[in-house]
């Protein structure tokens, strides 16, 4: 099996485990926006992002080192496997003193406690679940993500569906679901056999940290760029307002959903090809594929956005949230264009330039808000969103050059974006009706003409037997 299958393979077998879970929680949605309502449903994305942030800090990140130096098959995996635990126990051990300052914040008064669940298990799930494909058992991995959603969206029917337990009920189902995914990996893996609490590899922990501690400042910048909006919107226009533009995040997510599966495979990769005689091709050519896959997505959302999404996913009082969707969506295009750009620095050790990146990224998202934000409304954090996700691209892919060469074909993302630019005009400003979607239809139709000579090359490389040989593989056009 060629690099380009192994990533194929891994990529499908990702897909198929991760891709069918995380379209049950959208088939959820009108049940979680009839259950919780505007004002619930952004204190519950308040709740899950702020927990996400905690995960990272609390944690050091710890989840990164062990994909890192657990995918290095010289590493011993109980080494990998309990340096990270005992990372993140440490940390949340520490993180129980602080606790109480959370509820000092208004939008998280009450919840507190909850939080500090949520924190613990999705730290543990985390990094067994990473552990676990970083060893090569992706198909446990995958089917792990389906169990993971099921058991979560069984909890949230008998919480919110039966006790009525509003947000208390939504963020304690995705604690539980975290919880069972544990047991779940931890059995079939038999990780309780692989945890050691003393005598590990001090070089490989000092190794792990140096290589995860930048990650986590980084992920602070990240959070800051792609949530920190929804806090600024509660902040200024209430929880309501924060609801809605959760709500319209969802469906831009699909694609990153759609294109981070394909990442995950692609980290993995990154990593174990990183010394390949022909990584340069490798690089160019599966960017290539992803931004095809990104910008087909992406049309494909914007097409059947207002006839089909908001009709079947919106409750009443989301109905205008379409009109935040387009400018997320070209966030999410450029998020996805900047994650694949920072496996280079992970690849060459030095995760050190992410920070920086995603530093300039945090600022210029502060500063974009707090202006947008006073004079155009809520849809000054969906622009302000894109703005700085598009900085931290351009600064990435000027940067990386340094450690890697990768040929991009500017002159096709530039049409594929005007495209994009187009269509996201006519979802937001036209009148919805025959005119409008017609329009779409066409703009559709080109984007995957523009694409599909990529589509057809991707799917050569895939099938040639022989692409390991440097010869063998065709630059991206």
């Amino acid at each position: 099996m060629n690099k380009y299958q192994k990533l194929a393979s891994n990529t499908i077998v990702l897909a198929l485990g991760q891709f069918g879970s995380k379209l049950l929680v959208y088939v959820m949605l009108k049940f979680y926006t009839s259950m919780l309502g505007t004002d619930g449903f952004g204190d519950v994305n308040n709740i899950i992002n702020a927990s996400a942030l905690l995960i990272s800090v609390v944690t050091l990140s710890i989840s990164e080192g062990v994909l890192r130096y657990g995918l290095d098959k010289g590493n011993s995996g109980k080494h990998v496997f309990s340096i990270g635990i005992n990372v993140a126990v440490i940390g949340l051990v520490i993180f129980a003193a602080f606790v109480p300052l959370v509820g000092m914040i208004e939008m998280l008064k009450g919840y507190e406690w909850l939080m500090y669940m949520y924190v613990c298990t999705g730290s543990i799930k985390g990094i067994c679940s990473i552990y676990v494909r970083a060893r090569g058992h992706v198909k446990l991995f995958a089917i792990d993500g389906i169990i993971t959603t099921v058991s979560m969206i069984l909890f949230n029917l008998l919480f919110l569906g039966v006790f009525n337990m509003g947000v208390l009920g939504y963020v304690l189902s995705v604690s539980l679901g975290d919880l069972v995914s544990i047991i779940f990996v931890s059995a079939n893996a038999k990780l309780y056999k692989q945890y050691r609490p003393l005598g590990n590899d001090k070089t490989l922990r000092n190794s792990m940290l140096r290589y995860s501690i930048p990650l986590m400042p980084t992920t602070v910048m990240w959070w800051i760029v792609n949530v920190s909006d929804t806090f600024m919107v509660t902040a200024i226009f209430g929880s309501g307002e924060n609801g809605v533009y959760s709500f319209a995040y969802k469906f831009p997510n699909l694609a990153a959903i759609v294109v981070g599966i394909f990442l995950q495979a692609w980290h993995m990769s990154a990593i174990t090809e990183r010394n390949s005689r022909t990584i340069s091709n490798f690089y160019s050519n599966v960017f290539n594929m992803m931004q095809t896959i990104m910008f087909v997505a992406v049309a494909g959302i914007m097409l059947i956005l207002r006839p089909i999404i908001m009709p079947f996913f919106g409750s009443e009082g989301f109905e205008f949230a379409y009109f935040y969707v387009p400018c997320l969506l070209g966030a999410v295009l450029f998020q996805c264009g900047s994650n694949f750009m920072s496996t280079i620095y992970e690849a060459s050790n030095k995760t050190s330039h992410s920070f920086v990146s995603s530093f300039i990224g945090a600022a210029t998202n502060v500063v974009l808000n707090l202006i947008l934000l006073h004079t155009i409304g809520v849809i000054g954090a969906a622009i302000a969103t894109m703005i700085s996700y598009m900085v931290v691209f351009i600064y990435r892919v000027i940067d990386t050059k340094k450690y890697l060469y990768m040929k991009i074909n500017y002159r096709k993302v530039l049409v594929n974006f005007v495209l994009f630019v187009a269509m996201g005009a006519s979802v937001m400003f036209l009148e919805y009706g025959l005119v409008q979607n017609v329009l779409n239809c066409v703009i559709f139709v080109v984007i995957v003409a523009i694409n599909f000579r990529s589509a057809i090359e991707a799917v050569k490389l895939f099938l040639n037997k022989r692409s390991n040989n440097p010869n063998e593989a065709p630059e991206s056009k």
